[in-house]
């Protein structure tokens, strides 16, 4: 018997590990799908909150809150573009540029959840990762955004009344809020079944044992 899962994918989409992660777990569930079978919901966690309209050179923002060299932030590009291309996502080998807040992003996702379904949601996920971390778009670009929103098929008129109002601003603080208080402090944060953490951009078969493991577990 296919055993049902729910999985809450908590992330941020300026987040280039996030998409490791999703690359991954995608394959996962394609690996155990005779198996298993999940709904995946995409919720919001921003990593930085604060960031201001013009946003931030990547490099600079990433010295400033970790630390690290211009070095060892080409050798995580290298690592990310390999680790890309394994889960069948490009990279620019030259990073993102900029960090910009993407707090309308996380509206336009949890707009997609509430009223389109999951598999719109789950299209304009990756649509908004592949602008931030393979085109390097402006990501607090409304035109970037609403480009996001057609290729996942949302309602253009729809998406419009979302960006030019503050409609889910309060809805997705508060979801933020909900895993902020759950202990969750980095992204991509998979749980399962409201219970079960798995933490990072992990490799495709640890989130096959994780998922059997799971299902088990469940019955």
């Amino acid at each position: 018997m296919i055993k049902q899962l729910k999985i809450d994918f908590v992330s941020d989409v300026t987040c280039p590990w996030c998409a490791v992660g999703l690359g991954g777990l995608e394959q996962a569930l394609l690996a155990v799908s005779e198996e298993i079978h999940a709904d995946l919901h995409f919720q919001p966690f921003e990593l930085n909150p604060q960031m201001g309209e013009d946003g931030q050179d990547a490099g600079e923002h990433l010295t400033q809150k970790y630390g690290s060299t211009e070095a060892q932030q080409a050798q995580v590009r290298v690592n990310l573009c390999a680790r890309g291309e394994e889960v069948g996502f490009e990279f620019n080998p030259e990073g993102r540029g900029r960090i910009w807040n993407t707090f309308d992003a996380h509206r336009l996702l949890y707009y997609a959840g509430e009223e389109a379904g999951v598999e719109q949601q789950s299209l304009l996920k990756k649509a908004l990762l592949a602008a931030c971390h393979t085109q390097s778009a402006r990501m607090n670009d409304p035109a970037v955004l609403r480009d996001c929103a057609s290729q996942a098929g949302l309602d253009a008129a729809r998406v419009d009344q979302i960006l030019t109002s503050e409609e889910f601003a309060q809805a997705v603080r508060d979801r933020q809020a909900y895993y902020h208080a759950q202990g969750i402090h980095s992204v991509p944060a998979v749980i399962i079944n409201d219970r079960h953490l798995i933490s990072g951009g992990q490799p495709t078969e640890v989130f096959m044992q994780a998922l059997r493991q799971v299902a088990e577990e469940e019955g």
